[in-house]
């Protein structure tokens, strides 16, 4: 039986991994939204496979993509969950969600916390902190939004929510290739929003010490910005692989570790430092 909640996939050539989201969540959703930004790979083809409502929107980032489809889409349901293709629902959280659905008893709840189970190169990164981290995926529709950051945005849910035991699969990568290519792109959106105070907005999550997971997370995030550049993600490291006990996820969790930690967060900061460089060199 299908759970009254209506699932939004966002794509972009996604041949290689639509076919398993769109597995875990076809028997699932009440209504299936694709929000494609111009795939030239085989993924529309894939999509006339399977009983969604595909809507193409030139891709401007990722907040403004996710917020346009909340706004637009012709959604039914009360209840919107967010997915990207890379991530897939598992079992427990369908049942749990669908559980909390349908007993009627959400009057004072808007939303659902679920924690990320991430795989890198077909293992699970269980330690280093990144397990469990909790994200506003699923929500009543009109109490949620994405927040306006050009990275690492997270969903802003008006009221209270309820933390899930279900965990949904998050592949990270396809290869290392893909994985370095990605992370690239994004250093450089990380880069500008820390430096440029103009892409800041009253949209985001607050940081909390005593918050949610959510909360606590940005407060952990925003007392990281203030340590200097370059210190800061050889510390980042070090509290991730040894004292949150990173190496316990062997090999694969060292590759993963140092180039999450400490390569992609030093390629911050050498942004970050250009940027400023060059701020520098035109105010003179």
């Amino acid at each position: 039986m299908k759970s009254p909640i209506t699932v939004i996939i966002l794509t972009f050539n996604e041949e290689n991994n639509i076919v398993d989201c769109l597995e875990s969540v076809k028997d699932f959703a009440a209504q299936i939204f694709i929000v494609d930004s111009g795939s030239t790979d085989q993924t529309p083809e894939i999509l006339t496979r399977y009983p969604v409502q595909v809507f193409h929107h030139p891709f401007e980032n990722y907040s403004q993509q996710r917020n346009w489809s909340l706004k637009n889409l012709p959604i039914k349901t009360e209840w919107v969950l967010n997915l990207d293709a890379d991530q897939r629902l598992t079992d427990e959280f369908k049942a749990e969600v669908h559980h909390h659905l349908s007993n009627g008893k959400l009057e004072n709840i808007n939303g659902f916390l679920a924690s990320r189970k991430t795989m890198f190169m077909g293992k699970w990164i269980k330690y280093g902190g990144h397990y469990p981290t909790y994200h506003a995926m699923t929500f009543r529709l009109g109490k949620g939004q994405c927040e306006q950051k050009l990275y690492d945005q997270h969903y802003l849910v008006e009221g209270n929510t309820i933390k899930l035991k279900g965990d949904v699969i998050d592949l990270i990568t396809e290869s290392l290739s893909t994985f370095t290519l990605r992370h690239d792109k994004w250093s450089t959106l990380e880069s500008i929003q820390q430096f440029d105070s103009a892409n800041s907005s009253t949209e985001t999550i607050i940081g909390k010490l005593k918050g949610d997971a959510m909360q606590r997370r940005r407060y952990f995030k925003n007392l990281y910005e203030r340590l200097p550049l370059f210190v800061r993600p050889v510390l980042y490291f070090l509290v991730r692989y040894f004292f949150r006990l990173g190496f316990l996820d062997g090999k694969r969790g060292l590759i993963f570790h140092f180039l999450q930690c400490f390569w992609f967060r030093f390629l911050i900061d050498a942004k970050i430092y250009e940027l400023r460089r060059t701020n520098k060199q035109i105010i003179q």
